[in-house]
């Protein structure tokens, strides 16, 4: 009996040994710093609706987050944010110092780009406490879950999860009936204004792609405006006349919205509208995110499954 008790204590201290030796941490910042991270954060703080969800999505201790610039949630994920008492912070290009060193965060997390960027006020923030810069543009919200597991210490988990995930797309892919051709995917707004059209390599690409859809990805010489994004090309909407795709799925749009650019005069000779392939891909793909992808993947099952 002494025998198992030692074991068992042996065993005991030894976990508990290396779970203190992974601490601090070292994490790559996308921006090329390093953020040391003294210990195991149990009080998250995201500048970033956008990358809010992927935190929701991992089971992150998280306590407050930025909202989006009406005050509010993305509606993937809200009822969850609420469950777990998330506290609203600022809208989205307000950054406000004085409300997130009220919250007494142990960890910080900034995106590099997008409204609710507050990477110019990553110095003032890192005066609170350690901060984390990351990319949520140019990958898939699986890599993005990745980094920040690997920033909590909850790598193990979040690798299961991403396999669960990576798993219903493989299931949905094989189920899914697709038509012929190339697709698109348009942040439509109509004229005087700026739309955008997904480039291959953003989060929404991504996962269309591991659904099996080819991707017509935009001329970069079509954006207009001072900032170049990574995940979609800002264009006058008189560039929207040259695409090409056979399909266009429009971004934060149910099918019934669809039908406005189907109905634009100046856009009717585009292939997918006389394809009558244009469809909504759902009013909450904002942000793609494990609660929008899901959403996604519902709806194209319900839509092209066989």
């Amino acid at each position: 009996m002494k025998k198992i008790i030692l074991t068992l204590v042996t065993v005991l201290t030894a976990t508990v040994s290396t779970a203190a030796l992974a601490w601090p941490k070292s994490f790559v910042n996308a921006d090329g710093s390093t953020t040391i991270i003294p210990a195991k954060p149990v009080r998250v703080l995201s500048t970033s609706v956008s990358i809010t969800g992927t935190l929701l999505a991992i089971d992150a201790p998280l306590i407050a987050s930025a909202t989006d610039i009406t005050g509010g949630f993305f509606g993937q994920w809200q009822s969850v944010a609420n469950q777990r008492s998330v506290n609203k912070l600022w809208p989205a290009g307000s950054v406000d110092i004085e409300s997130a060193y009220i919250e007494q965060p142990d960890l910080i997390v900034v995106s590099t780009s997008g409204a609710d960027s507050a990477l110019n006020q990553v110095k003032e923030l890192r005066s609170i406490a350690p901060t984390i810069i990351v990319d949520y543009s140019t990958q898939s919200w699986q890599e993005l879950a990745k980094q920040l597991g690997d920033a909590l210490g909850r790598e193990k988990h979040v690798e299961d999860i991403v396999a669960e995930f990576d798993q219903l797309v493989a299931d949905a892919k094989g189920q899914l009936n697709l038509p012929d051709g190339r697709a698109n995917l348009i942040s439509y707004h109509g004229p005087g204004v700026t739309n955008a059209v997904a480039q291959s390599e953003g989060a929404h690409a991504l996962l269309l792609s591991a659904l099996g859809f080819e991707l017509e990805s935009p001329d970069h010489s079509w954006h207009t405006g001072p900032v170049f994004h990574s995940d979609f090309v800002l264009v006058n909407y008189e560039k929207l006349t040259q695409l090409k795709a056979e399909t266009s799925f429009l971004l934060e749009a149910s099918d019934e919205r669809a039908q406005s650019l189907m109905s634009d005069a100046v856009l009717k000779n585009l292939p997918s509208v006389k394809n009558q392939q244009v469809y909504g891909l759902g009013e909450n793909t904002f942000r793609v995110d494990l609660y929008s992808s899901r959403d996604i993947i519902k709806n194209m099952l319900a839509r092209f499954g066989s």
